[in-house]
């Protein structure tokens, strides 16, 4: 398994990278925000993931741990695959994709490529009692390195600890985000969350 590549950048496309590695070009494939990170001839560094199929072997890169293991769990839906996956993570960030899923915003999900409301509705269903491990920054499946836990995070943790349950404070969290907007305090998103939560 490869899970990380370090080299520089050979050439950009719209979905891909070319990664030179000690003279070896590997393509990798990688969500639009990872690209637009990347500059040719400058140094990169990617966690990978190696998917096999019968016709093909393809890497895909993320920028970080987060990203790559949102990947992994959107293909534990049915219909999900590395494709589906990679679109979803290219219309949406990580944090965007927590709120969606917390919120059951099938809209939000279903502005990614190759996502209907059929699928849409799936993902949303079949994840959103994920969001809060994904939120504290779980990463069970790698764990190095760690992904950080922002402002979000620690609101559902502190939800946590006064005894709210998990699908619960994801949502409240969620919310109480999206109507303070970015970079809000972890103290007003407690404060916001449990204000909702007591209307």
């Amino acid at each position: 398994m490869i899970g990380k590549l370090k080299g520089m950048v050979d050439s950009l496309a719209e979905d891909h990278v070319i990664l030179d590695v000690g003279g070896v070009g590997y393509l990798v494939h990688c969500p639009s925000s990872t690209l637009a990170r990347l500059q040719p001839g400058a140094p990169a560094s990617l966690l990978t993931e190696l998917r096999v199929t019968d016709e093909s072997l393809k890497l895909y890169g993320f920028a970080g741990a987060e990203e790559r293991e949102w990947f992994r769990l959107l293909q534990t839906v049915q219909n999900v695959g590395a494709r589906v996956a990679l679109a979803v993570l290219s219309t949406l960030s990580p944090a965007d994709l927590s709120r969606a899923l917390a919120l059951g915003d099938k809209a939000m999900i279903g502005r990614a490529p190759g996502v209907g409301p059929k699928l849409a509705l799936r993902i949303a269903t079949e994840l959103k009692d994920k969001v809060p491990a994904m939120m504290l920054g779980a990463d069970r499946a790698a764990p190095a390195p760690a992904i950080p836990r922002g402002p979000e995070g620690e609101a559902v943790s502190a939800l946590l600890h006064l005894g709210y349950g998990e699908g619960q404070a994801a949502e409240a969290v969620a919310r109480a985000a999206a109507g303070l907007g970015e970079g809000a305090e972890t103290s007003l998103l407690i404060r916001e969350a449990l204000k909702g939560m007591a209307r």
